[in-house]
């Protein structure tokens, strides 16, 4: 990191600023750390990331101090400055003087917040020295959970479970590789050929990656491939194909894989993942709603608000709401409709959502199989998930959460569902 870390924090509240004020993906926003030093872009990720991840205690730690919101029109970046600041100080463990210091300079750097900068400079004093206190009596995981997250969740999973869910936020995600031969980092196994890395320092770096040893895909991502059984020289239609991890795996498995993805810049990055694991797949850049096709087997990886991923996406909960759930449901119904329409009689389909909503998961499939007799649900069996009982719903589909393997440091959040096609 640069000697004063200026250039990072000033990158990190510019991070903080699209979230919270624009509601951008914190990933959209990462040209923000362009030209930067690796070590100082690497901190203002950090510092923006456990900002957005314990957002509601530190506002709430913030209004104990200041219990009257800063307005924006005159107050600039001064809330999120003081936001930053809090993380710095209670979730970072930054030294108080180079945390007070920084957010100073990044005040007497904003036109309008510069005239709050002895309240920035009070109130960050104080969190110094009674935040902890302050923060030791707030409920910090429901206080990181929005309102419209927690209702849901309350209701679908019941309270403990809610509970469980939201806890598992508060922890960064590990990163999950899926191993194609014996060159791989540090790790360990979880089942299959899933690993969780231990080892440290940039994925790209790491030992087997330039050689395509391996890919980074989530435990909780490879289980929808794995629900289709055995696919070695059958032919797989793999729709919403990117990021590409689960045609990757179809590949190492030798299915004759089809790929269909609608945006280029994401069916471009598969192409360069497939050219460097050195495995190969068909891939067609189209609608999925509207490709035409047949095959035995149909994989669908479906749009949907991803809550099953805020664990690497903590912008996520304070960016969506509600009513992203009902809207983009309809359009993965659509794309269910177009890959039933394309499987062969006898032939599986999987349908899966890396959402904890009920709307985009099994309500999706309810609905299906009540339009479509002609197919039936496949349950699985603990023995098909490696013994994990706990991940198969009453009906018989997948249903991991991220308070799953949390032993292990948790999961993604998925739902599949597998179909057969009798008629």
């Amino acid at each position: 990191m640069s000697s004063s870390g200026l250039p990072a924090r000033k990158a990190a509240l510019a991070l903080l600023s699209g979230v919270l004020r624009k509601a951008k993906p914190l990933d959209a926003l990462l040209d923000e750390l362009k030209g930067l030093e690796p070590r100082d872009a690497g901190f203002a990720r950090a510092l923006a990331s456990s900002t957005l991840r314990h957002f509601g205690e530190l506002d709430a730690t913030l209004r104990h101090f200041v219990p009257k919101a800063l307005a924006p029109h005159k107050a600039g970046a001064a809330t999120e400055i003081l936001l930053l600041g809090a993380a710095e100080l209670l979730i970072l463990k930054v030294a108080a003087h180079a945390a007070v210091d920084a957010a100073n300079r990044l005040a007497s750097a904003d036109p309008k917040a510069v005239h709050f900068k002895p309240l920035i400079n009070a109130v960050l004093r104080k969190i110094a020295t009674e935040g902890e206190a302050v923060r030791a009596k707030l409920d910090t995981v429901r206080l990181n959970t929005p309102d419209w997250l927690w209702m849901r969740w309350t209701l679908q999973y019941g309270q403990k479970t809610a509970r469980a869910i939201a806890s598992a936020h508060l922890l960064e995600a590990p990163i999950d590789i899926c191993v194609k031969d014996t060159a791989f980092p540090e790790s360990i196994a979880l089942f299959g050929n899933t690993r969780r890395i231990t080892q440290e320092g940039r994925v790209e770096e790491l030992p087997g990656f330039a050689q395509g040893g391996w890919w980074v895909q989530d435990a909780a991502a490879t289980l929808p491939v794995l629900m289709l059984g055995d696919v070695r020289g059958k032919r797989v239609m793999d729709l919403c194909a990117a990021p590409g991890g689960k045609t990757m795996q179809l590949a190492a498995l030798g299915a004759e894989v089809t790929a269909v993805e609608l945006d280029p810049a994401r069916a471009g990055r598969i192409r360069e993942n497939l050219a460097r694991t050195n495995l190969t797949a068909t891939l067609v850049e189209a609608d999925a709603r509207d490709f035409k096709a047949s095959a035995p087997f149909v994989l669908i990886d479906a749009p949907c608000t991803a809550t099953g991923t805020i664990r690497r996406h903590p912008d996520l909960p304070w960016i969506k709401q509600a009513g992203d759930v009902t809207a983009r449901a309809p359009l993965a119904y659509e794309i269910l409709e177009n890959g039933a329409a394309m499987l062969e009689p006898g032939g599986v389909l999987v349908f899966a959502v890396c959402s904890l909503e009920r709307e985009e998961g099994e309500e999706q499939i309810e609905a299906f199989l009540s339009a479509h007799p002609e197919f039936a649900r496949m349950p699985l069996t603990a023995d098909e998930l490696f013994g994990h009982a706990e991940w198969i719903s009453p009906v018989g589909d997948l249903r991991t959460l991220p308070c799953h393997l949390s032993e292990q440091g948790g999961m993604d959040g998925f739902y599949a569902s597998r179909l057969k096609r009798m008629a």
